[in-house]
C-alpha cells in the first residue's frame, strides 16, 4: 500500500504544479505525507458533499480540479463552508490534492477529456504552451469532426454525452450552418474568442459565456458557440484523471482502487424558460 507522499509524487508528474497560472491554487491542501492510501475519489469541487462520499467510500485521498482556497484565507474555523471541510478530512484522515491550470494544459488535459467525450479528433492546442517543444501541451483543444453536421446537431451531440445539468446547452449562431472543426476548452472559455476566431474553426464548445463577449463574438463573425455548464464541461478529465492514476497503480503493483464522484455539484439545479423568446 502506498504512502500518500507516494501518490501525490505521481501525481504531480501527470500535472506539475510549477505549469499552473500564478494566480492559481494546486497541490495538497491537507493529508500526512507518511499515511497510507488505497483509495482514491476523483471530483470535479472540494465542497462538503464529496468529503461525505469520500467518506462514506473509505478513501484516503480526494483529488479535484477546483480549488479548495484559490484565494488567501486567516480561518479554517469549522463555522465556515470550507473550514468545514478542512476539519472534515482531518478529522477522518482524508487528504485533498489539487490539479487545477496545471491539469488544464496538460497533454493529455482537461480539454482532451471534454474533446474525448464529444468523440472530436484533437489535433492540437488551442493557445500552445510555449514551453512544451512537442507542441501538444497549451489552454484548449482544436478539433476536428468524423463528419461535418449542423450546429444544432454538434449542440444536441454536446447534450447527449456531456453530464446533464439545470442549464442543458445553450446555442449561438445559426442552427443550420455545418461544423467540421471544432475549439473546445473546459471551464470558462470567453477569454479565448481572439485564439478561436485565429484558429478559423467553425464552433466553439465551452462554459460560462457571458453576454457581451459572446454579442460580440456572434457579430464578428459567423463562428457557432455551444455554451454548456462548468461543472460538466470538466467533469470529463475526473475520469480521464483516474484512469492516468489506475495506470500508475499498475505500473507500481499499488493495487489503488479508484473512483469517480458522479455527484453533481453544478451549483445550479433548476431552469425554468417560457420558451423562445418573440
Amino acid at each position: 500500500m502506498p504512502r500518500l507522499s507516494e501518490v501525490i509524487a505521481a501525481l504531480d508528474a501527470l500535472w506539475p504544479p510549477e505549469r499552473a497560472e500564478g494566480w492559481d491554487a494546486v497541490g495538497t491542501v491537507c493529508g500526512d505525507p507518511d499515511a497510507e492510501i488505497d483509495r482514491v475519489l476523483f471530483a470535479v469541487d472540494p465542497v462538503h458533499e464529496i468529503a461525505d462520499e469520500a467518506l462514506e467510500l473509505g478513501a484516503q485521498l480526494i483529488v479535484t480540479h477546483h480549488p479548495l482556497y484559490l484565494r488567501g484565507t486567516t480561518t479554517v474555523a469549522a463555522d465556515t463552508f470550507k473550514g468545514k471541510v478542512v476539519h472534515t478530512l482531518i478529522k477522518h484522515g482524508i487528504a485533498l490534492h489539487v490539479a487545477h491550470t496545471n491539469a488544464d494544459t496538460a497533454d493529455p488535459g482537461v480539454s482532451d477529456a471534454l474533446a474525448g467525450a464529444l468523440d472530436l479528433r484533437v489535433t492540437g492546442p488551442l493557445v500552445p504552451d510555449p514551453t512544451d517543444p512537442a507542441g501538444r501541451r497549451g489552454l484548449g483543444r482544436i478539433c476536428e469532426l468524423d463528419h461535418p453536421e449542423t450546429l444544432a446537431a454538434f449542440a444536441a451531440r454536446a447534450a447527449a454525452r456531456l453530464p446533464a445539468t439545470a442549464q442543458g446547452i445553450r446555442l449561438a449562431g445559426d442552427p443550420e450552418a455545418l461544423v467540421s472543426t471544432v475549439a473546445v476548452s473546459g471551464g470558462s472559455g470567453d477569454s479565448l474568442f481572439d485564439a478561436v476566431r485565429a484558429a478559423g474553426v467553425d464552433a466553439f464548445l465551452t462554459a460560462d459565456l457571458r453576454h457581451h463577449p459572446a454579442s460580440e463574438a456572434v457579430q464578428h463573425s459567423p463562428l457557432g458557440l455551444v455554451d454548456a455548464a462548468h461543472w460538466a464541461t470538466e467533469w470529463p478529465w475526473c475520469e480521464q484523471a483516474a484512469a492516468q492514476l489506475d495506470a500508475l497503480s499498475d505500473r507500481h503493483g499499488w493495487d489503488l482502487r479508484v473512483h469517480v464522484s458522479k455527484r453533481v455539484t453544478d451549483p445550479w439545479t433548476t431552469h425554468h424558460s417560457s420558451g423562445a423568446p418573440n
